[in-house]
């Protein structure tokens, strides 16, 4: 059986996606609640920020995939993970600039899983890193 020891590098970014994965269940936006109105809110399975998500999931199957087989996988490089950290950002950008443009990007008192979520690729952006500087042994 393959016994790779995970990293430094890999437990943050198996960290991070779970972070990333509490954040895109919590709210990304909120109106109302006051005067009578409504609270209605949303989460990141609107618009771009489902590719927040995505990263979060890729990342936890990546991190998993080596301990699934006998020999090292050929995927489990560092520029996967540079590629799941563009994605999960790109994701992240685009929808925090529609709620922006409709004026709902608020406080982390009022989005919590947005700002949540941006600290997740925080972590992960700085894992990925670790990662790609890591030493292979062949």
């Amino acid at each position: 059986m393959h016994r790779r020891p995970l990293g430094r590098g890999r437990r943050l970014a198996a960290f991070a996606a779970l972070i990333i994965v509490v954040g895109c269940f919590l709210p990304w936006w909120q109106f109302g609640g006051d005067a009578g109105l409504p609270l209605r809110s949303g989460n990141a399975f609107e618009g771009a920020g489902i590719l927040v998500f995505f990263a979060a999931l890729a990342t936890i199957a990546l991190v998993t995939l080596p301990y699934a087989t006998d020999r090292p996988v050929p995927v489990d490089r560092g520029l996967s993970y540079v590629a799941i950290v563009a994605i999960g950002w790109i994701g992240f950008v685009l929808r925090a600039f529609d709620l922006f443009q409709v004026g709902a990007l608020g406080l982390p008192t009022t989005s919590p899983g947005l700002w949540l979520s941006a600290l997740g690729l925080g972590v992960l952006t700085r894992a990925a890193y670790e990662i790609v500087g890591e030493r292979r042994d062949r």
